[in-house]
């Protein structure tokens, strides 16, 4: 499959909680890149980043940051894919709050689609959904997943 997707992150601490996205591009064959782009300590990177993404195949960002949160939104200004912010509670997180409001409220035309904190697996999905809608074989596949999703609850439901 040739779409992509970048998965970034404001440091390597986010790391466990990106993963939940990777998990599930691989898991539903999407190419992707991870990398640690800091929209603070490593601005110009991040500008680099978000400018040459499209150019360089990716169709969707998946940013995570915590703390103050500027990840995604930054990147988000700066290019014209969908990105996808997935707020981290981190160690310098005020339970996680900070980084959903700093995703969360961007401002009218620098919209930035926010999963539930450390919510990386939805963030895959949805990135999967954008992804599907120019692409039958992995509309298919979404079908699959979420008929498997309602399988589960009606097999869980079967044995109360």
């Amino acid at each position: 499959m040739s779409v992509k997707v970048g998965i970034i992150m404001g440091s390597k601490s986010d790391l466990n909680i990106m993963n939940d996205a990777a998990d599930i591009l691989k898991g539903f064959g999407v190419e992707f890149e991870m990398t640690v782009v800091s929209a603070h300590r490593t601005p110009e990177r991040m500008f680099t980043y978000a400018k040459e993404a499209a150019g360089r195949g990716l169709k969707v960002i998946i940013a995570g940051a915590g703390g103050a949160a500027h990840l995604p939104g930054m990147v988000a200004s700066i290019t014209v894919l969908p990105v996808i912010g997935v707020p981290v509670k981190s160690s310098n997180s005020i339970d996680g709050w900070d980084s959903i409001l700093s995703i969360l409220q961007m401002p009218n035309g620098i919209p930035v689609a926010t999963v539930a904190l450390n919510a990386a697996k939805n963030a895959g999905l949805l990135a999967v959904q954008i992804l599907s809608t120019a692409d039958a074989s992995l509309a298919e596949k979404m079908q699959n997943y979420k008929d498997d999703l309602r399988k589960a609850v009606e097999a869980s439901a079967a044995t109360l």
